[in-house]
């Protein structure tokens, strides 16, 4: 309403016979009021001041999937400060989202085939390193979130008779029209991170349907349409080599460069991948992670919670300093990296502190600062003040 008074205010003080106002003292309030609305609308805006390339972007994002507005509005800054954007979100693979926005860096800049996508990346290492994190911050930063990932287990592709599932059936076979799940995803969301899990597991046939992908950007479906694939970032993950890594990176001092540790794993690779296939991909390997990487994971995770914790609530979210060791701690008892520590908070601490946080609320209280700590036997203890 104000942003309205003023605009009416400034335009007719334009008029002939209008009153005289400091027109410049009105500017400047409108052009500090319109910023203000707009860092606490965000991105997406629910109602425009004017129609404005940022309301024709979303429009245009809505019908095709194609997130025009972060794309026109900040892509190149975000393409020069990937490394660091991912870092926010990924931590102890510095050399990993390094070759990542190197090669999206250089796509960006109209360097490489125009042809191929964006990018074609192979990320290798043991479970809960960061693979699956990093394709989400991907599609997060350069497609406007993290909507436009399709992820496809590649597990369920293990018979030779499944691989036509991800073109989709030809005429006259059973699924015909339906649309193939690799296809369909991509031709409803051309602009859109493709994460192909466990890559290693899926059958060998399933490597040839890549190569026209990967080299002329595109992929008839089961009715003959070409699927363009030259907007999109393919990223898939496999466990390949995961005795070499640890058996190379047991100890910290004496761990090989990446490019060393590749090669490394390349043996390894071309036991279940081909080489025409390996060619084609650009090899990313991810450490396994050290204690001091997993205790900064666990407090990323805790910050989650905290704002949680504010937003719901209004109140502070502690955590004292034996909560993250004691998360690590029980991480190195699986070997599940990473992963588990969403799992131990998931799954055993929030569950207790919602517990105790409803109790109080139906015994009429209110919920104050919330601490954790460590009780006996190694348990969350809890303290709602």
């Amino acid at each position: 309403a104000r942003i309205r008074e003023l605009r009416e205010t400034i335009e007719a003080s334009l008029l002939p016979d209008a009153a005289a106002v400091d027109a410049g003292t009105l500017q400047a309030e409108l052009t500090g009021t319109t910023t203000a609305l707009r860092s606490l609308q965000g991105e997406e805006p629910l109602v425009h001041p004017v129609v404005d390339g940022q309301a024709v972007a979303e429009v245009v994002a809505t019908w095709t999937g194609i997130p025009v507005g972060r794309m026109v509005s900040d892509e190149i800054k975000t393409i020069l400060n990937l490394k660091d954007r991912l870092e926010e979100r990924v931590v102890g693979q510095p050399h990993a989202l390094e070759a990542i926005a190197q090669a999206i860096r250089t796509n960006r800049a109209g360097l490489t085939d125009p042809r191929k996508p964006v990018g074609v990346f192979m990320m290798v290492g043991t479970s809960g390193v960061g693979k699956t994190e990093t394709a989400l911050a991907v599609a997060d930063l350069l497609y406007g979130g993290e909507q436009n990932l399709t992820t496809i287990n590649m597990s369920e592709f293990k018979e030779e008779h499944k691989v036509s599932l991800l073109m989709g059936s030809p005429p006259g076979y059973v699924g015909y029209g339906e649309g193939g799940v690799l296809t369909e995803a991509v031709r409803r969301r051309p602009y859109s991170v493709v994460l192909l899990d466990e890559m290693e597991k899926a059958h060998p046939g399933v490597q040839d349907v890549f190569y026209q992908v990967f080299d002329k950007g595109n992929m008839k479906d089961g009715e003959g349409r070409d699927i363009d694939f030259r907007n999109t970032v393919i990223i898939m993950t496999s466990n390949a080599g995961t005795d070499t890594i640890a058996k190379l990176c047991a100890d910290p001092d004496l761990m090989p460069e990446p490019e060393a540790l590749t090669e490394a794993l390349r043996p390894d690779l071309l036991k279940v991948f081909k080489p025409a296939f390996l060619g084609r991909c650009n090899i990313v390997t991810y450490y396994p992670l050290a204690d001091d990487i997993m205790t900064l994971i666990v407090g990323l995770q805790l910050n989650r919670i905290a704002r949680r914790v504010k937003s719901a609530y209004g109140v502070q979210f502690l955590v004292d300093d034996s909560v993250p060791a004691a998360i690590v701690a029980r991480c190195k008892e699986v070997e599940s990296g990473a992963r588990n520590i969403e799992n131990i908070l998931n799954r055993t601490m929030l569950p207790e502190l919602s517990a105790q946080i409803l109790a109080r609320l139906a015994e009429g209280g209110e919920v104050g600062q919330v601490q954790v700590g460590m009780g006996e036997g190694g348990t969350f203890r809890y303290n709602i003040g």
